[in-house]
């Protein structure tokens, strides 16, 4: 609506311009001389200009000229500069407009001059808040171009960027169809042809020639170049350009991206699509025709936060076009909207491996357990209410594997005295004490790794969850408490300086994330210390582990700060319900009475066989042993 009333207001004030102009012309009429001498200096002017050069006010007047007064001397001084396609600016489309076409979804503003989209508004979300009223603009106020350079086969270099195209808008249905041709002739042209259907962020985008094969050296592909300067939308530019960077597909379905810093570049070759994601926003360019090669380039803008505040890259992507039969015929598409998995996967086309969900099992566990799950709780309930059940549904599938963790820490707790006399009795031959440990765990039924083997499942799935909740789309500008937005910080203070490595801010989740974690390690490190006997040789773990229980804490602060509010309050409840596990194990199933029992009736029966692994360390220490006793001989 605002739009709109910004237009009426031009359009009301360029008519009332218009109206005095034409009064003050007609009360200071000039005469016929003065006609004359404007008219010769306006052909000094057009005589004067570079072989090269198409500024819109040369391109203007010469229009007017050779259509007006049907000059030949004006449109062969454009023939110099443009050859064939001179024909394009003597043409009524030859100024500076514009052609508009828009859905549910997206609004594309696309150029006369150049043929391309010189705005992308993206019309259901807004900028850094909820409420702030500002759309999500992809495109505005040329922070992008899209250009083809033309060898034509008069050995000029022409740029499409400088030249005028012809717009024609149509509808097939209730799809909308704007064909933009930049045309050498009444029937040739390079056409720029942009297809958009109701409720789509993908735009239809052919590109294609008629007739050229004459006009253009067709020995050598066309070189197109796309570039972009992505805008920041969120609250934090920081971590919104930790998130911006170049993806693309190649070599039929893999897929990787363009490092992060300044001045990054990649080749890769048969290229599908090139992502210029930023966080939650990306721009795709498709092709059905891969590109054989490519050059990638991306740059980071962001210096100083508190200066840089605008911008967060610049990305670049400069693709041949090859021609076929003398003309060049692409089918290609562009994608304006949102970094979600969902909407982007739904397109089948591998663009929602743009997301960053991790590589290997962390991915899995992201595509197959998270994102559907996640999903289906937050497609019923209130999305900080998802997360807390969320993590209690992972937590308490995850806890039978604490639960064999901690028995395996209280087996080696119960061991404990045994290990240490053993340690003393062989204390002069370590290889001696680490045989007869091996054998008494044997003989106890008890296995050392199992207390690791637990901790290591786990991993993954903590991994997991450091790439799922910054990536999660639908957790943007969503509040709950006091966070009003889960995909960034939950401020709850804002600092009159800067702490380096904290921030300016104070947020309120990683502060009780960090109390979780602190008591948490505070309740398992004791037994853990108890279980595991430091080795000769080894580091002290009990002293590494008093360390941790304050170190883990601080770097939960440092390092949730600034994150978004959605993976704090995910680690605050995991911890709060692994402290709940741990006690409920602790008091209620585990008695170290019956485990020091049943390891004392182990004792007595056959040792267990040993695994593979096992009998290969016995037998390396045994040789080892072996080589000792005959080198002490000799």
């Amino acid at each position: 609506m605002k739009e709109k009333k910004l237009d009426l207001n031009s359009i009301i004030g360029f008519v009332l311009i218009f109206g005095i102009l034409l009064w003050i012309m007609y009360q200071n009429k000039p005469d016929e001389k003065a006609i004359a001498a404007e008219k010769a200096q306006k052909e000094l002017v057009i005589k004067e200009a570079k072989a090269k050069e198409l500024s819109d006010k040369i391109v203007a007047t010469a229009t007017v000229a050779a259509t007006a007064t049907g000059d030949s001397t004006q449109l062969a001084q454009l023939q110099k500069s443009l050859g064939n396609f001179a024909y394009s600016a003597t043409l009524p489309s030859a100024k500076a407009g514009f052609t508009t076409i828009e859905n549910e979804l997206v609004k594309l503003k696309i150029a006369n001059k150049g043929g391309y989209i010189v705005e992308a508004t993206l019309k259901n979300f807004e900028k850094f808040k909820k409420g702030s009223g500002q759309l999500v603009e992809l495109i505005k106020d040329n922070n992008a171009g899209l250009n083809v350079q033309l060898l034509t086969s008069d050995n000029r270099t022409l740029n499409t960027k400088d030249l005028y195209f012809e717009p024609t808008l149509t509808k097939v249905g209730a799809d909308q169809i704007l064909s933009m041709k930049l045309k050498a002739g009444a029937n040739e042209f390079l056409e720029y042809k942009y297809i958009l259907k109701p409720n789509e962020y993908m735009v239809g985008f052919d590109l294609r020639s008629q007739g050229l094969n004459k006009v253009l050296n067709t020995a050598k592909p066309l070189d197109l170049e796309w570039n972009l300067k992505t805008f920041r939308n969120e609250r934090s530019i920081s971590y919104e350009n930790r998130y911006a960077e170049i993806v693309y597909d190649y070599e039929d379905g893999k897929h990787n991206y363009v490092a992060q810093g300044e001045n990054k570049e990649e080749a890769p070759e048969k290229l599908s699509y090139v992502a210029f994601k930023q966080h939650f926003f990306t721009t795709i360019l498709l092709t059905n025709t891969p590109f054989e090669t490519s050059k990638l380039e991306s740059n980071d803008l962001v210096k100083d936060e508190k200066v840089d505040t605008v911008f967060t890259k610049q990305f670049k992507a400069n693709v041949p076009l090859a021609f076929t039969n003398g003309e060049i015929d692409y089918k290609m598409s562009w994608y304006f909207g949102p970094s979600d998995y969902k909407t982007l996967k739904a397109y089948d086309k591998n663009l929602e491996k743009i997301i960053p969900l991790g590589w290997g099992i962390f991915g899995w566990i992201n595509k197959f357990v998270f994102i559907p799950l996640f999903g289906f709780l937050s497609s019923y309930i209130a999305y900080g209410i998802a997360i807390i059940i969320f993590t209690i549904i992972i937590k308490i599938a995850m806890s039978p594997i604490t639960y064999k963790s901690f028995l395996s820490q209280a087996k080696m707790k119960v061991l404990r005295p045994e290990i240490t006399e053993l340690g003393d009795k062989f204390k002069k031959d370590p290889m001696k004490k680490q045989q007869e440990t091996m054998k008494l765990y044997n003989k106890a039924g008890v296995n050392p790794m199992a207390g690791c083997i637990p901790a290591l499942i786990q991993l993954p799935f903590m991994y997991a969850s450091f790439q799922f909740f910054p990536s999660a789309f639908e957790l943007r500008q969503k509040s709950f408490l006091w966070a009003d937005d889960l995909s960034s910080f939950d401020e709850v203070m804002k600092l009159p300086f800067t702490i380096p490595m904290y921030g300016d801010h104070i947020s309120l989740f990683p502060i009780l994330a960090a109390i979780a974690i602190f008591f948490y390690m505070k309740m398992t490190s004791g037994d853990q210390q108890m279980a595991a006997p430091q080795q000769e040789g080894m580091p002290d773990m009990a002293k590494m582990m008093k360390y941790m229980i304050y170190i883990s804490p601080i770097m939960m602060l440092i390092f949730f700060n600034s994150y978004g509010a959605g993976l704090s309050l995910y680690n605050f409840i995991s911890n709060l319900i692994t402290i709940g596990i741990m006690f409920v194990i602790k008091n209620y199933i585990v008695d170290s009475d019956r485990i020091h029992a049943q390891i004392q009736q182990n004792k007595l029966k056959e040792p267990k066989k040993q695994g593979k692994f096992q009998q290969k360390l016995q037998e390396v220490m045994e040789q080892a042993e072996a080589q000792k006793a005959k080198d002490k001989k000799k």
